[in-house]
């Protein structure tokens, strides 16, 4: 492993009571998506996925990335250091990939409003 595995936190509410549950692990059903905001995948400083690229014809996504299509990008190249951001109003989540279907909740905060 050649990445640094961060301290896990735990979820519960982050921001408001009426921006949902923040797991401790994100769940494979999962969407990375946040609609308003910026939610995404990466690999090391590589953005793999960006919510917006559902936008876009050539980014080669046509729906938002679910939590098990995020484990396998990761599970096909796990040497890297893997992370999910969700970054919306009054709630933010950062996940990092420690494990076979395991991304712990390694930051979480207010959001940008």
């Amino acid at each position: 492993m050649t990445w640094e595995k961060l301290p896990a936190i735990a979820g519960g509410h982050g921001g408001c009571l009426n921006c949902g549950y923040q797991h401790d692990v994100f769940p494979m059903e999962g969407v990375i998506a946040v609609g308003f905001g910026s939610a995404s995948l990466t690999k090391g400083n590589e953005c793999v996925y960006d919510e917006q690229d559902v936008e876009r014809p050539d980014s080669g996504f046509t729906d938002y990335l679910t939590g098990e299509q995020a484990e396998a990008f990761a599970a096909a190249d796990p040497d890297h250091d893997w992370r999910i951001h969700l970054v919306a109003p009054l709630s933010e989540r950062h996940y990092q990939r420690q494990g076979d279907k395991h991304w712990v909740l390694y930051e979480k905060g207010e959001g940008f409003a």
